[in-house]
């Protein structure tokens, strides 16, 4: 028989054996898990301690000692606000105590802290809660971090070559003095924008090390310039700078601070044994910061350096605002120009061209104007050039002598006893650039105008010295029965000689001849020379005489004794239009 349950001689309850082996396993494993993360918490190169409810230190590691500046041992049982010095900062302890009670669970937070030795570290403070552990603080020296960030940002920002700011921080820092001079200082703002002339030559003649070499040197001067009144110079890129007047005084000083740089440039480089030379074209804008943007100032600026270089280059030009307000509209009306004709915008004026000797109204020449829907209307100065530029005036002159030689033949149904000869310009570009012989041949047959009563007239410098499909045209239209006119006669060749063997009928005397007949008293007997001379000349070559700008009776009389045939100006009529000559005629 046994004895009672657990007595000797009977085998002790085997699930008991069980869960005491099992619990001496357990705390085996925690007081291993427990070396360990005293081990770790020993070794790690982060700064650890360990905090009360209270905020005390109940434990530190090493480096956060060292990374405090303190003794390991002077670390536990301390106050932390003490060690951090956040004591002192209401706004830091308030942070600080809501996570010690558990009203927050995580604080991040960068400070300064103070050594012992009196040097100071820039720390990233973070303090956690962990459930019902004591809180655990990790200070991180964040130093070198920013330090590192800092370099990075200068090497981002700034041009390898110049070592000056680049495009990047140069934006930056316009941007903020756009935006804090209002309220700032002068409240104005200046720019100057430059390139270096000649600079692409070095660089493809002598290489790209040269180059950089030159521009580093550019950039040495540069900022020279700006240094007294601490402007910013940068390199925007390739051979253009800037410099950033903020807090200008006016366009004084942007203009005194671009004389400066010219001169600065004026002497040679010695660079690399070889000596070189460049200038610079600076546009020069200065303004209230309120009435600009970055954007608006830059555009300006670069508009104003595209003129210094127009001007002659080596030089600084001021921005203009009607000089940019007429380069606007020009950009518009060139953007328009071609759609202009499609959509009818273009009417003809008509100037009369009188007999000197009987006052008869011998024919007119077609005048273009654009009726332009915003700028009103336009007289042919303001687009005929861009028309010639892009190519449009091809378009637009067949318009202006269709439209002419329809009129022509509707006056000479009108009045057959009157015949009118129109005379219409003739750009060099219809000759080149189309068909003119076509054309006219086409327009003629379609109006039913007869040949005789269409004049042609082309610019003096456009026919002399033709040859080839010019020429061709001239003789092509003058056998077609088409009159053939020299506008502007004497500001070009004055070639008469050479004139002879064109198809030329008149010579139309260009305005500044006349100007000296305008008074009788006071004539200029140079011009009265040249005129009687060329008018001479011309009718011993069978060519007819007209005088453009006749705008008196003196001019007219003497003009008439002189031997000109037909006179042209305001003294007889302003152009007018298509009404005003049918009523001359009837």
């Amino acid at each position: 028989m046994g004895g009672p349950a657990g007595g000797p001689g009977v085998e002790p309850d085997s699930t008991a054996q069980t869960i005491t082996r099992s619990d001496h396993v357990r705390a085996r494993s925690t007081d291993a898990e427990l070396h360990d993360y005293r081990a770790a918490f020993a070794v790690s190169r982060s700064a650890m301690a360990l905090l009360g409810p209270d905020g005390t230190v109940l434990a530190a590691n090493p480096a956060l000692a060292r990374l405090l500046g303190t003794e390991h041992e002077r670390i536990a049982g301390a106050p932390i606000g003490a060690l951090l010095g956040t004591d002192g900062d209401p706004h830091a302890r308030g942070a600080f105590q809501d996570v010690l009670t558990g009203r927050r669970r995580r604080l991040r937070c960068t400070r300064r802290l103070a050594r012992p030795d009196g040097s100071a570290l820039r720390a990233e403070i973070t303090l956690s809660r962990t459930g019902t552990r004591p809180l655990l603080l990790t200070v991180d020296d964040v130093g070198e971090r920013d330090t590192l960030r800092r370099e990075l940002r200068h090497l981002r920002m700034h041009d390898p070559v110049t070592r000056l700011p680049n495009r990047a921080l140069f934006f930056e820092r316009l941007s903020d003095a756009c935006a804090r001079a209002p309220q700032h200082g002068t409240g104005r703002i200046g720019l100057c924008y430059l390139d270096l002339d000649g600079f692409k030559a070095v660089n493809d003649t002598l290489g790209h090390r040269v180059g950089d070499e030159l521009l580093a040197a550019v950039a040495g001067r540069l900022q020279r310039c700006a240094e007294p009144g601490g402007h910013l110079v940068a390199r925007l890129g390739g051979d253009e700078f800037a410099l950033l007047l903020r807090d200008s005084t006016g366009t004084g000083q942007a203009t005194t601070l671009a004389t400066a740089v010219l001169d600065a440039l004026q002497a040679p480089f010695d660079i690399a044994g070889q000596r070189l030379a460049v200038s610079a074209s600076i546009g020069v804008v200065e303004r209230e910061a309120a009435d600009t943007t970055p954007t608006g100032l830059m555009q300006a600026a670069d508009t104003t350096l595209y003129w210094a270089k127009a001007d002659g280059k080596g030089r600084w030009t001021l921005f203009d605002p009607e000089r940019n307000a007429h380069l606007m509209t020009r950009q518009a009306l060139s953007r328009t120009l071609r759609q202009a004709v499609e959509r009818g915008e273009f009417v003809l004026d008509y100037q009369p061209l009188v007999a000197l000797d009987t006052g008869e109204l011998r024919g007119v020449e077609a005048l273009v104007r654009w009726e332009h829907p915003h700028f009103g209307r336009l007289s042919p100065n303001r687009f005929i050039g861009l028309a010639e530029e892009d190519g449009s005036i091809v378009q637009l002159g067949r318009w202006v002598l269709a439209e002419s030689c329809r009129q022509a033949r509707a006056w000479q149904a009108a009045h057959p006893d009157s015949p009118l000869v129109v005379s219409v310009n003739v750009a060099v570009r219809q000759v080149w650039d189309s068909d003119l012989v076509a054309d006219v041949a086409a327009i003629l047959r379609e109006t039913g105008l007869p040949p005789r009563l269409l004049q042609l007239e082309l610019t003096e410098s456009a026919v002399m010295g033709s040859a080839g499909r010019p020429l061709q045209a001239l003789h092509a239209l003058h056998e077609m029965g088409v009159r053939i006119a020299i506008d502007d006669f004497g500001t070009g060749y004055s070639n008469l000689a050479y004139m002879s063997r064109l198809p030329v009928s008149a010579l139309k005397l260009d305005g500044s001849f006349v100007q000296g007949f305008r008074s009788a008293e006071h004539p200029n007997p140079a011009d009265q020379t040249i005129v009687e001379a060329l008018v001479d000349l011309a009718h011993r070559l069978g060519l007819t005489v007209t005088a453009e700008c006749v705008e008196s009776a003196e001019q007219a009389e003497r003009l008439r004794r002189i031997g000109c045939d037909t006179g042209q100006g305001w003294h007889y009529s302003r152009p007018v239009g298509p009404a005003a000559i049918s009523a001359l005629l009837g």
